[in-house]
């Protein structure tokens, strides 16, 4: 008979008992992250002996504000969202035993930094129309294709990657997922500079690169199901992370208007004060929204949450911009950089109005998101697809 998942005391004792043994004051980082890991407290709601206890979702702050408490390492999120927020849940849900064992452990330390591989030139926000081929050779599958928009690349040991396995059928049945090694030969990361300066993301060419069968994430040909599955947490993890009130954008906001009175006017207070509701109102969504993932997968309100994330955004950050006035038009650093993580908040205004555009794009475009709420969460007639049962080799390029 099974034992029961711990509760929050669980948890807490768990925790300090685990620090009495391993102080993170005479601990080199990752061997302490490593063996937290294996204790059981990365994420608490994996199964056991992949980081987790089998906790409910709810009880992570639970263990991370402990953590924080004893001043233990943390494994810098930022730097690896998208290993956390995408590829582990995708690689959980449907990796075999090795694959978890494997990938799940370097992946929560950081040893070992993901990108994504999804959107093409021909084939961004329609991804199931993505025309990077995967043919079976033996053992292995040879991959030859063009990604983009691959924020990372240039860090990333793995990437999450979908394919064309079968040219011949509908577009959604005939796509293959796999984990690819970034270091392999025929894989060539070149940088993409955006409008801030920094090249953050990437083209990434994929030439006759062999991927072992081994490195395939559920069956051939359902790539689209699994595809789905990291799209719904790429959308939860860029909307609805966990932030205190007045934290993120908002409270960079109204941190200035303390601080600069002289900036004040009636009008800018008006547009505050409803931006204020309005990022209040979707903090506390998301938080709702997290309680409802602790009893299962997410599902397509994670799109509401990413909308409301990309135009408040934009909206905040043009504020910041208007109470600045001409000192809000100023840009310092154009020069070419490589960075290891996005970080709106220790940024510069002018940052983080140029890279807030960028909002509206990533981890899906506000259009199609809005096809999804319609469709999916509020049950209106779907838009009419004439290419649904037209094989994909027939569709025009």
């Amino acid at each position: 008979m099974s034992s029961a998942p711990p509760d929050a005391d669980d948890l807490r004792e768990r925790v300090r008992s685990f620090l009495t043994d391993h102080d993170p004051s005479g601990m080199e980082r990752l061997a302490f992250l490593r063996a937290r890991f294996d204790a059981g407290l990365a994420w608490v709601h994996y199964p056991p002996g992949l980081g987790g206890l089998g906790a409910p979702r709810a009880l992570q702050p639970v263990v991370d504000a402990e953590f924080a408490a004893a001043g233990a390492p943390r494994n810098d999120p930022e730097r690896n969202g998208i290993g956390l927020g995408m590829a582990a849940p995708t690689i959980l849900a449907y990796g075999t035993e090795e694959q978890k064992r494997r990938f799940l452990r370097p992946l929560w330390t950081g040893e070992e930094i993901w990108c994504q591989l999804f959107s093409e030139p021909g084939a961004g926000s329609d991804l199931a129309a993505l025309g990077t081929r995967a043919v079976r050779d033996g053992d292995h599958w040879i991959v030859n294709g063009q990604k983009v928009w691959t924020s990372m690349a240039h860090e990333a040991r793995w990437a999450i990657l979908v394919t064309r396995t079968d040219p011949d059928v509908p577009k959604h049945r005939g796509m293959t997922y796999f984990i690819c090694d970034m270091t392999a030969p025929g894989v060539e990361v070149r940088p993409l500079r955006q409008i801030t300066g920094e090249a953050e993301f990437n083209e990434v060419f994929l030439t006759d690169v062999r991927i072992p069968d081994e490195h395939r994430l559920g069956e051939v040909g359902e790539g689209w199901r699994v595809a789905t599955t990291t799209l719904m947490n790429e959308r939860v993890a860029i909307g609805g992370n966990a932030v205190p009130r007045e934290g993120g954008m908002i409270g960079v906001v109204a941190r200035l208007w303390r601080d600069r009175p002289e900036l004040r006017t009636p009008g800018l207070h008006d547009a505050l004060l409803r931006l204020w509701v309005e990022a209040e109102a979707a903090r506390l969504t998301g938080e709702r929204l997290r309680q409802q993932l602790a009893a299962g997968a997410p599902g397509p309100e994670g799109s509401a949450a990413k909308l409301a994330f990309a135009r408040l955004n934009q909206e905040i950050s043009g504020l910041e911009l208007e109470l600045l006035g001409e000192d809000g038009l100023r840009y310092d650093d154009w020069t070419m950089r490589r960075p290891t993580e996005v970080d709106f908040t220790r940024r510069s205004p002018g940052y983080r109005y140029l890279r807030a555009k960028g909002n509206s794009i990533e981890g899906g475009t506000s259009e199609i998101l809005r096809n999804i709420i319609a469709e999916r969460v509020l049950g209106l007639p779907g838009e009419i697809r004439v290419d649904k049962d037209v094989a994909w080799k027939d569709l025009p390029k």
